[in-house]
């Protein structure tokens, strides 16, 4: 950064959806992010923990903001940066994405921002990335068929990146508690070049749409866990993205249950493991519960992280038949590490807007 001249004293880099996109072209963003998660077992990052602030807007609706810094060792250094993430839940209702926010990224010598981003698509893009590198690590082979429960931003971000990069899908079932928006992304898949070799079905019911599948992608804004374990094909993986969809019984009756970082989920006491955790009812990967927890003898057990498995930490998935549970809370270190890539490619090629401090 010091040999910029005018960086970071006197400019800051600007750099909307459209560079982010642009920068990210030719990326492989499931290498990157196994990457960073190898990189955080192994020690190599700085994941602090995150600033939540709640509120309802004047139409009623609940709001929130998420304050997520973090940082990680690459291959051309230490990346340090900050995302800010908020959402409320009318914005899908008057036709806006759910969330949105601005990703900083800090000098390393003077700890100035120098450069903010547009980190949306970041964050629906990394979260997609961690299902497919989940899906390689701990899924079986073959997924053919795809579930998705919630058909919103994320599904999409999903769907733009999972039937390339796990090769063998062929299948993709669709449920949305609002019929038009599940029906509007099977139209959508089915007119896309990249998609519509798929057999795509807009389903009925959350149960119609779990049932047979090899992957399970819960991407909705529930905080009532509806899935049940006796909807589960012998073998799949859940990918529980938005983390309240399970059954408690889900977790407990799991074969493996595996996190991205304990320390988010156990910290958290809005989320279904946070809870079970609290609630003794869950322990940690030692097999200990909460201090304080009035000990439950069927407790669930969280086995480990994506990272163990994918540092050779844990041998993961033991069985073809093993149901396997994959609850990532969503690291900023994963923002980070994309962010690290778009704003070294963007200083390269001179894009973006150079606003005066």
């Amino acid at each position: 950064m010091l040999d910029l001249p005018g960086y970071p004293d006197a400019e800051l880099l600007y750099l909307s959806r459209a560079h982010v996109i642009e920068c990210l072209a030719g990326v492989d963003p499931v290498a990157v992010t196994a990457d960073a998660l190898r990189r955080h077992t192994l020690g190599e990052t700085i994941l602090p923990d995150e600033a939540y602030l709640p509120w309802r807007t004047p139409a009623g609706h609940a709001a929130r903001s998420l304050g997520m810094p973090g940082a990680i060792q690459t291959d051309d250094g230490l990346a340090l940066g900050m995302k800010v993430i908020n959402g409320s839940l009318g914005n899908p209702g008057n036709g806006l994405a759910r969330s949105q926010g601005l990703l900083m990224m800090f000098d390393v010598e003077t700890a100035y921002p120098w450069a903010v981003m547009e980190s949306a698509y970041i964050s629906a893009l990394r979260t997609a990335a961690v299902t497919a590198v989940g899906a390689q690590w701990l899924g079986p082979d073959p997924i053919g068929r795809l579930a998705v429960l919630g058909c919103g931003t994320l599904a999409q971000a999903h769907l733009r990146l999972l039937p390339s990069v796990l090769g063998k899908i062929t299948e993709v079932s669709l449920f949305d508690l609002d019929p038009t928006r599940s029906a509007g992304l099977a139209d959508a898949l089915r007119a896309d070049p990249d998609t519509g070799h798929l057999a795509v079905a807009a389903t009925t019911t959350a149960r119609e749409c779990v049932e047979g599948a090899d992957l399970v992608l819960a991407a909705t804004i529930t905080t009532e866990g509806y899935i049940a374990y006796d909807w589960l094909k012998p073998g799949a993986l859940i990918a529980h993205v938005s983390l309240d969809d399970v059954l408690p019984e889900v977790v407990t009756r799991a074969d493996l249950v595996v996190v991205d970082d304990w320390g988010l989920v156990s910290h958290d006491d809005r989320r279904l493991l946070g809870r079970m955790w609290r609630a003794g009812t869950l322990r940690d990967a030692d097999g200990a519960y909460r201090p304080g927890a009035t000990p439950d003898p069927a407790a669930a057990r969280v086995h480990g992280s994506l990272g163990d498995v994918i540092a050779g930490r844990h041998p993961g998935r033991a069985a073809p038949t093993d149901i396997v549970l994959s609850n990532p809370f969503g690291m900023s270190i994963l923002d980070v590490a994309l962010g690290a890539v778009v704003a070294g490619t963007a200083r390269e090629r001179g894009l973006g807007l150079r606003i005066p401090r």
